[in-house]
């Protein structure tokens, strides 16, 4: 009885193909999933999807058309305090001054970190706020500017980097 190479055996080859084929796709998913957005959660959301379209058509009819813009910081550091500056004007370009301007950060991975402050009026329709983020990566940050009781809202997704 001689003792032949398992790589000579069609049976060995196929099985190692497939196991190495469960490997990569594995691999591939596992990168898929910690480099997309899952987008942000929310506890209500089978309310909130009912009336989705209703929702959106309002929100489409009660648009100002203001020009608002969010500018972080250059380079945002974890748990360092940077600044976040938020331009709010009409469409003619004149300044606004709202009833209230509130900073929002989510982190989409972890809930934990989400954090809300409000922001404070340097001049007419320019905004800031000192903020610290407490986990580094991908954050949405959303301002959302209250007139006359109704919100309207600016967003941005921002990278947070590790301390050097």
């Amino acid at each position: 009885m001689t003792k032949s190479s398992p790589w000579r055996s069609p049976v060995f080859l196929i099985w190692s193909g497939l196991l190495l084929m469960f490997f990569i796709a594995n691999g591939v998913f596992i990168y898929l999933a910690q480099t997309n957005d899952p987008g942000l959660v929310v506890d209500n959301y089978y309310e909130r999807g009912q009336d989705y379209e209703k929702n959106m058509l309002k929100r489409m009819a009660q648009d100002p058309g203001w020009n608002m813009r969010i500018e972080p910081a250059p380079k945002l550091i974890q748990n360092t305090k940077g600044e976040v500056r938020f331009f709010l004007s009409d469409k003619e370009g004149k300044l606004l001054v709202p009833d209230s301007v509130q900073f929002f950060a989510y982190r989409p991975t972890h809930k934990e970190g989400d954090f809300d402050v409000p922001m404070e009026e340097l001049q007419n329709g320019v905004y800031r706020a000192m903020v610290a983020f407490p986990l580094p990566g991908i954050w949405d940050v959303l301002v959302v500017v209250t007139k006359d009781g109704a919100e309207y809202s600016e967003a941005l997704r921002v990278n947070v980097a590790k301390p050097e």
